[in-house]
């Protein structure tokens, strides 16, 4: 059975207190984890560890702490912390996110970001081991620092998000994990076989690597403003963020998300949106009335070998838009 996890929105909220609520929500509502972003909001330690505080039984997790800006052993002792303050639920997802957040924002060189993904997983694993961390690599040399308290009994899964073939592949060789975004069905079915030459390559067992995709869910009294603001999304994150996620859905056949990127780069946003077209709302999203979306759903939940489904939201939605939504699509509705 497929998994129903809960993505927390990576819009500006309130208060520290309404994304707890909302990891609160997931939980009696049945979700599996509420993974949370750290984008260039709250910094996401602090929020998850007064996520974890406050529940009890769902999981939580990091989606995405990025590679650059905290260091391989920092993110080893973060998550040896945060798996002792959760009693054993934390999930440390991490990736190398894109160049525009990470220069632009963090104001770190991007770089090498398969390279540092790998040496970085590597390297958590030796501190979460509670052994002398002894690491020659080619971003990082680490030796003779040992974490100053216990080890976790049960070290949290490493997960790492990637979009390209390679990138994938890497999750399949070295991560507990992994995290798709902008993906159709189809679309995950081939990315899950670059999970599974990776494991083979890494000696490993596929069904041992955790495969979560997230699919943008919006589900309103109102299904076309619903569908606009999923519209908006979608159109910000091809046009606005980097190059991955045009790049993402040209691989699975969609030649607009050129235009679409271009478009927005020139600064014709309008032009932009309106080539974001119904058939690839339908393909990537579940949004609409509530029936629509779980249908749109099941499509994800028939895809062999995927674990788990992290629902997540359009960024321009409002509180009470994420809970309806939220709410909407929880495993217990």
């Amino acid at each position: 059975m497929t998994d129903r996890d809960v993505h927390l929105p990576v819009a500006a909220q309130p208060t520290i207190d309404s994304i707890v609520d909302y990891a609160q929500t997931a939980e009696d509502g049945g979700y599996d984890c509420a993974w949370l972003p750290e984008t260039w909001g709250r910094d996401g330690v602090t929020v998850l560890a007064a996520m974890a505080e406050r529940t009890e039984t769902i999981d939580v997790g990091s989606s995405i702490l990025n590679t650059y800006s905290r260091t391989p052993a920092v993110l080893g002792q973060t998550a040896a912390t945060l798996q002792e303050l959760s009693d054993g639920r934390f999930r440390l997802g991490l990736g190398p996110s894109g160049p525009v957040v990470i220069e632009n924002w963090h104001g770190v060189e991007y770089g090498n970001p398969l390279k540092r993904t790998r040496e970085t997983v590597e390297i958590v694993r030796q501190v979460l081991s509670g052994e002398t961390v002894d690491y020659d690599g080619d971003d990082f040399e680490l030796s003779g620092f040992r974490l100053r308290c216990d080890p976790p009994e049960t070290p949290p899964p490493i997960e790492v998000t990637g979009m390209g073939p390679k990138a994938v592949e890497l999750a399949g060789r070295f991560a507990d994990g992994w995290h798709g975004i902008m993906l159709t069905p189809d679309g995950m079915d081939e990315r899950i076989e670059d999970i599974e030459r990776g494991a083979e390559l890494g000696d490993r067992d596929p069904d041992e690597i955790q495969v979560t995709t997230g699919v943008t869910c919006c589900v309103l009294d109102d299904p076309e403003e619903a569908r606009r603001l999923t519209r908006q999304h979608i159109g910000f994150y091809i046009g606005g963020m980097g190059t991955f996620y045009r790049d993402a859905l040209e691989r699975q056949g969609y030649d607009e998300a050129t235009e679409i990127y271009d478009s927005w780069q020139d600064g014709d946003r309008e032009h932009a949106l309106e080539l974001v077209e119904e058939n690839i709302l339908d393909d990537l999203c579940a949004v609409g009335d509530a029936e629509t979306a779980r249908e749109q759903l099941e499509r994800y939940e028939a895809v062999d070998d995927l674990d788990a489904i992290a629902v997540s939201f359009p960024r321009g939605a409002s509180e009470e838009q994420v809970r309806q939504t939220m709410e909407a699509v929880a495993p217990d509705a």
